[in-house]
């Protein structure tokens, strides 16, 4: 983007309505037009690589850095530069820079990990190392569990004619609804367990529904990759040689994966006193010792995995490269959004909020279980649970006991719901990355939200008349 479009976007910006409206950084006074940043780094990400897929392979970064600056040039205009600068400097210390640093951790110590040998994708097999998959997520995060097994899974099916729809299903599956039952699954529910849940709540209380979508799914699966392995069969020549036993390389850094999910519970657990004050954001130590402590873990896995490892597993940074950027310019841009959805039914977004609630003024889990969701498959996941938990009373005893449909309903929500879009949930966007690297020819945005809207939507239909009614 130039010089003279560059102003051509921040004039626009300033001359939109409500933004010259206070001192300060208030959401329920915010025009919705805040939030148009936002959408268009969503609408690159979907678009660009179709209408112009050569310059957004070599200039995504500088795309989702422009949005981003449309975003924080007018807003330090209007609020001040300490308030942008408080803004910038929470979003980056509080929220990207810890997600961004367990991302590359978990990304390169998967990536150190190489499973031996040449399974043949059969759909009995794939249907396998989904189930496989769907455990591990909830014990290792999605990310750790969608890193370690995409690269067999892809080179399991390397003389499959199309395998896309099974990276699809992978998505759904292992990248998203594995990791409902355990804070370490996925973050939304990992802030649950920071705000007082049980660590096993969401194991006793959204079990059945998990049991349900991934069950429903694998069968859904099944049926499908069978069809397309009767139809239009393999390559006659398998791109993998075979190997006589299967087994693993690199196997100490299945110790380091053990030992990230340590960090990250000890932080949950560990409380100190000890606050650092960051520009108006406060850090604590355990956060500090924990993201030390990953840093550390990724920089070991580097030193120790042998080179032939991660040549073996195709290792490279773009995957992790493309992630960090563009999820850069979403946590920035996404500022305004979540500031109006906190403002609850006084901001813009009063209507999503006020949704929620029956006419009783009790709160309706149908509502919370599809708001939560559908904000998480186009917003982080994360912040989408804190708002919706909020709305919901913000008191974590409350939410366990008298009003768990409602908790559960903003679990699964958020969980499930995160698979609806290739950027509701990381690791889909890794994922994707990994298979196109791979050569495997992935949906486009759109492409892939026709897939869920096949097939999950439904499923979550059915959920609501039977869980959330």
């Amino acid at each position: 983007m130039n010089i003279s479009r560059w102003a051509a976007v921040a004039a626009l910006l300033f001359a939109w309505p409500g933004l010259a409206l206070a001192a300060d950084f208030d959401g329920s006074r915010l025009s919705p037009l805040w939030g148009v940043p936002f959408a268009g780094l969503l609408l690159s990400i979907a678009l660009m690589p179709l209408l112009a897929p050569s310059f957004w392979h070599h200039h995504f970064g500088k795309v989702a850095a422009a949005w981003t600056l449309a975003f924080f040039i007018p807003f330090a205009a209007t609020f001040g530069p300490s308030v942008a600068g408080i803004s910038l400097v929470h979003a980056l210390v509080a929220e990207y820079i810890p997600f961004i640093i367990l991302l590359t951790a978990l990304f390169t110590v998967a990536g150190g990990i190489f499973i031996r040998g040449n399974l043949h994708g059969s759909p009995a097999l794939n249907a396998g190392l989904l189930l496989i998959g769907a455990v591990l997520a909830s014990f290792m995060g999605t990310t750790g569990a969608s890193m370690l097994m995409i690269r067999p899974l892809i080179r399991a099916n390397d003389n499959r004619k199309h395998s896309a729809h099974i990276v699809v299903f992978f998505i759904f599956i292992v990248s998203n609804a594995g990791g409902s039952l355990t804070p370490l699954g996925d973050p939304p529910l990992f802030l649950g367990f920071l705000k007082g849940v049980d660590f096993f709540w969401t194991l006793q209380h959204i079990f059945p529904e998990t049991l349900f979508l991934i069950g429903s799914l694998l069968v859904i699966f099944y049926l499908l990759d069978s069809w397309f392995y009767r139809n239009e069969g393999v390559q006659p020549v398998d791109p993998t040689p075979d190997t006589q036993r299967l087994g693993f390389d690199g196997a100490f850094n299945f110790g380091l994966l053990a030992a990230i999910a340590g960090l990250v519970l000890l932080s949950g657990f560990w409380k100190s006193p000890l606050v650092f004050d960051i520009y108006g954001t406060e850090v604590g130590l355990p956060g500090l010792v924990r993201d030390a402590g990953l840093i550390a873990i990724t920089l070991l896995s580097l030193k120790l995995t042998a080179a032939k490892v991660h040549a073996d597993n195709q290792f490279s940074w773009g995957p992790m490269a493309e992630v960090a950027k563009l999820f850069a310019g979403i946590f920035l841009t996404i500022i305004p959004v979540i500031a109006m959805l906190k403002a609850g039914v006084s901001g813009p977004f009063g209507a999503v909020v006020s949704a929620v609630t029956r006419p009783d003024g009790q709160p309706d889990p149908a509502m919370y279980f599809w708001a939560s969701g559908m904000l998480s498959s186009f917003l982080d996941n994360a912040p989408t649970y804190l708002v919706f938990f909020n709305t919901a009373g913000g008191d974590p005893q409350a939410l366990m006991s008298t009003l768990a449909p409602t908790l559960a309903a903003i679990s699964a929500g958020a969980v499930f719901m995160g698979a609806n879009t290739y950027i509701g949930n990381a690791p889909n966007l890794m994922v994707k990355a990994i298979a196109e690297d791979r050569g495997v020819k992935m949906p486009s945005f759109f492409g892939y939200m026709a897939w869920s809207g096949a097939v999950l939507i439904p499923l979550f239909i059915l959920m609501t008349f039977i869980w959330f009614k």
